[in-house]
């Protein structure tokens, strides 16, 4: 009888860049050519014992057979992804069956060398993964798979990192000083702070956001509107839950964690106080770089990962995160490029596209759910497909929280005494489930209630790939009557803006519906809230609604008196020239966001590109639109005041010092880090105005605005900014991000004398009329 044929692996053909070229090979044929390809590294890791896991490679091996080696490695099979590769070669290699929260990513590094005598060429990108388990695993729980380890041991990192340097013939070779180092730097850096210094690093975090409380009056509201307001705040805590899981897969754990460790020590109070402004392990403050690490994080008992050995509970491990924020957060798999998502889109029909580009679905893979997936298979040098991916609605990703808010806003509609409020809570509790968002929508726009409410998936800057997911948020406010009724000439003029606004009039729309907006005392804030708070926000974003209906703004009054008075007037007193300084007004800087959230709703939403395709700017412009949306809200809000001000809507008073307030809050705005929306689209329009001598620097290191420059050079900046979406042209966006959203000599030299001042950064506000409330001490 014939013995069985080995089945072939066949393996993805990549660029020297390490992108996919769309061909996949035979494993053989690759190592023949030196083709370039992509594999996975496991290390597992020790804390308590700072030790290594290696594995001995069988005899059999085509490459450095019977050498120790890494915890555990393999090749991503053509159409598989790493992290399920990852995971799928710890269990077939060692019997160690984790969940993907075990796994974090350190980094990726491009192995290339020949062996064998020429017949091996590994030209290989490794993605290096870390498993940090509390305590060694015992080493009779391991199940080893004979064709690929022969046995498995722990060594220390020094006495492992030594043998590397000193090139040890019973070791796999890996080049410390080189990318390799990377590894063993990650895992001796993590360890190495003590605990006096990382206390004073938090803290000095934490410093730079002034503390404020925050609340509302609420005599004007009867009985039953207390009663809904109760449950709607509970309701907002269960948006917050969604919004950490939104994050990061392990983001709930870390929290839960964190929390529950907080009265361990002044540490770990830090961390936890750090972690609740930030709502993750990375500061938005300083670029999304970690301020914790893994070692910080929860640990999780798994004991099923191995084979049972009396007198062990099972294995203990950290939940991982990356170093590097993720880009796509947790609507993606974390291992999926642009490239992957694009290949399944095309896949789609139509509707089924609008659904995966779309605000209310996360991306799946199929392959997560087994270990045992295997890579394609099929003829010898031909295209390959992509079909891992799926989609899974809002409503069933999240849908154990959304029933339960959607029973409690469900319980308040029937509670509250205002006709509109009620109309709201109850379109939106049949959208949590439904995840048709549309009538909720235009029911918010529509919202005339002492108590107003925001609830629900809107933003999507937490999308850093494409921008597509919605995070989940809410603003529970009361509504501000007198400052209310004082704005009502902003909405009104949308459609005069928009026929006069500085771009092409093929690009202008012939009809823009007038924005309601509404001032509110902020009560309560939940959700997509981390970092630097919002003064205002202009919704929805739905294209559809903005199309035919506009959008409608809401002002939340306390918190821009708040920052203005902690910081931008300690900015301008150190930044602005002292001829100038007293130009920055409330009035000003209030105005200026008043007109930024009304440009949001005019200038190009749905368009036609060149080639006569319907489109929207944010599908074109993809992971540029925020920071691009941003710029232009701002930019063209200043060009409209200028506006208003030149017809006589607006006094003349404001004419100098709208400009000086806005220099004044550019720098507010870039201390919030160029990795977020509104600080790059801040750099931006710093930089272009500094370019054109709008914004002048003088020899003591203060700013003033030229008066006679700064009109043009506003109004060419809209221009460009406006064409560019008009037109689609994701080509020309890269090319304006890339030149000016940088932090230039002028802005450098500003942060730096707002650092040494110690100037807070932004607000960190408390809510205790809304805890009592929640905690029913009212």
């Amino acid at each position: 009888m014939a013995a069985p044929v080995p089945e072939v692996e066949y393996l993805d053909v990549l660029t020297k860049t390490g992108q996919k070229t769309g061909v996949r090979k035979p494993r053989g044929d690759v190592h023949r050519d030196g083709d370039y390809h992509r594999a996975v590294n496991v290390w597992i890791y020790s804390e308590s014992t700072h030790e290594l896991l290696l594995q001995k490679r069988a005899d059999c091996k085509d490459s450095w057979p019977g050498q120790w080696d890494i915890s555990s490695a393999g090749h991503i099979s053509a159409g598989e992804s790493s992290l399920v590769t990852a995971r799928r070669e710890l269990h077939e290699e060692l019997g160690v069956e984790l969940p993907k929260d075990a796994f974090e990513l350190l980094f990726v590094f491009l192995r290339e060398c020949v062996i064998n005598d020429g017949t091996f060429i590994n030209n290989e990108f490794n993605d290096v993964y870390l498993v940090t388990t509390v305590s060694p695993i015992p080493l009779e729980a391991f199940a080893l798979q004979e064709t690929e380890v022969s046995a498995v041991k722990y060594i220390s990192c020094e006495e492992y990192k030594s043998l590397l340097a000193k090139a040890d013939p019973g070791y796999v070779p890996y080049d410390i000083n080189g990318e390799y180092g990377q590894f063993f730097d990650a895992i001796a850096q993590r360890y190495k702070k003590n605990v006096e210094e990382r206390s004073l690093s938090l803290q000095r975090q934490f410093n730079r956001y002034a503390p404020i409380q925050l609340g509302a009056d609420l005599t004007e509201l009867g009985d039953s509107d207390l009663e809904a307001l109760k449950l709607i705040l509970k309701a907002a805590v269960i948006i917050d839950a969604i919004f950490h899981e939104q994050v990061w897969v392990s983001n709930p754990a870390l929290r839960d964690w964190l929390k529950g460790h907080a009265d361990k020590s002044d540490l770990h109070r830090l961390k936890w106080n750090y972690y609740g402004i930030n709502k993750s392990p990375w500061s938005c403050l300083d670029d999304h770089e970690p301020f914790l690490t893994t070692a910080d994080s929860a640990i999780k008992l798994h004991p099923n990962a191995t084979k049972p050995v009396p007198g062990w509970k099972g294995l203990e491990y950290k939940a991982a995160f990356p170093s590097v924020r993720p880009p796509g957060a947790n609507f993606y798999p974390a291992d999926m490029d642009k490239m992957e998502f694009e290949l399944w889109k095309n896949n789609l029909t139509e509707g089924e596209r609008q659904v995966a580009t779309g605000f209310f679905s996360v991306i799946k893979r199929h392959s997560e759910n087994s270990l045992h997936a295997t890579g394609n298979s099929g003829s010898n040098y031909t295209l390959a497909p992509s079909y891992d991916l799926y989609y899974v609605p809002y409503s069933q990703e999240y849908s154990s929280y959304l029933t339960e808010a959607s029973e409690l806003l469900q319980t308040a509609s029937e509670l509250t005494s205002s006709p509109s409020l009620k109309r709201l809570l109850q379109t939106k509790a049949t959208a949590f489930l439904s995840n048709d968002y549309y009538d909720s929508d235009i029911a918010w726009m529509e919202l005339d209630s002492k108590l107003d409410i925001t609830i629900g998936p809107y933003e999507t800057y937490e999308d850093m790939l494409f921008g597509y997911k919605a995070t989940f948020e809410a603003f529970i406010g009361v509504r501000d009557d007198d400052a209310t009724a004082k704005l009502k000439l902003f909405g009104d003029h949308l459609l005069v803006l928009e026929q006069n606004l500085p771009m092409n009039d093929a690009f202008k729309s012939k009809e823009v519906a007038a924005a309601p907006i509404r001032v509110i005392q902020l009560l309560y804030n939940a959700g997509d809230v981390k970092g630097p708070q919002t003064v205002a926000f202009n919704l929805p974003n739905d294209d559809r609604i903005v199309k035919d209906r506009g959008t409608s703004m809401v002002m939340l009054k306390n918190v821009s008196e708040a920052k203005f008075k902690h910081i931008l007037l300690p900015i301008a007193k150190a930044c602005i020239s002292r001829e100038q300084q007293q130009l920055v007004d409330f009035d000003s800087f209030f105005t200026h966001t008043i007109c930024h959230e009304c440009c949001h709703g005019i200038g190009p939403h749905s368009i036609v590109l060149p080639n006569g395709e319907k489109s929207t700017v944010r599908l074109e412009l993809q992971e540029l639109y925020s920071a691009l949306e941003e710029a232009k809200a701002d930019i063209v809000g200043l060009w409209a005041l200028n506006f208003f001000v030149s017809q006589g809507l607006l006094p003349q008073s404001l004419s100098k010092s709208m400009y000086v307030s806005f220099l004044a809050g550019c720098f507010r705005s870039v201390r919030f880090g160029l990795e977020e929306a509104h600080g790059k689209g801040q750099a931006l329009q710093f930089n272009w105005l500094f370019e054109k001598e709008a914004f002048v620097m003088h020899s003591d290191g203060r700013f003033s605005v030229d008066f006679d420059k700064v009109k043009d050079a506003v109004e060419s900046l809209s221009r460009e900014i406006l064409t560019i979406q008009a037109t689609g042209n994701k080509s020309a966006a890269s090319s304006l991000q890339e030149k000016y959203c940088e932090l230039s000599d002028p802005l450098v030299i500003a942060l730096d004398k707002l650092e040494g001042l110690k100037v807070p950064v932004d607000i960190a506000p408390s809510f205790t009329v809304a805890e009592k409330i929640l905690h029913g001490q009212s």
